[in-house]
């Protein structure tokens, strides 16, 4: 079964919800390994200096950062939570609603 994350992308990339991961300083080898195992298709990108996480003072992971449309930062989640739940897709419901 695919991840939670990944679940979320299959389900609303089509209302317009992209997913964008962004690892912290692990080697390419260790990511792509982890893409193919995981089976993601969602894209996934490298900070590997960790330059991104210092400017968006990163402190746990996951962090989630919810974009609006005007490209604003609206809201943020720290640690693992229950995307797939009904709060949680009542969130997303609202969030790619045109």
């Amino acid at each position: 079964m695919p991840s939670t994350i990944e679940q979320v992308h299959r389900e609303y990339k089509d209302r317009g919800l992209v997913v964008l991961a962004v690892n912290i300083q692990e080697p390419r080898g260790t990511v792509a390994a982890w893409v193919r195992d995981k089976k993601v298709t969602f894209p996934v990108v490298l900070d590997t200096d960790g330059a991104a996480a210092k400017a968006y003072r990163i402190t746990a992971t996951p962090t989630v950062f919810i974009v609006g449309r005007d490209g604003k930062v609206v809201g943020a989640a720290f640690g693992t939570k229950e995307w797939t739940s009904e709060p949680g897709r009542a969130l997303l419901a609202r969030l790619t609603r045109p």
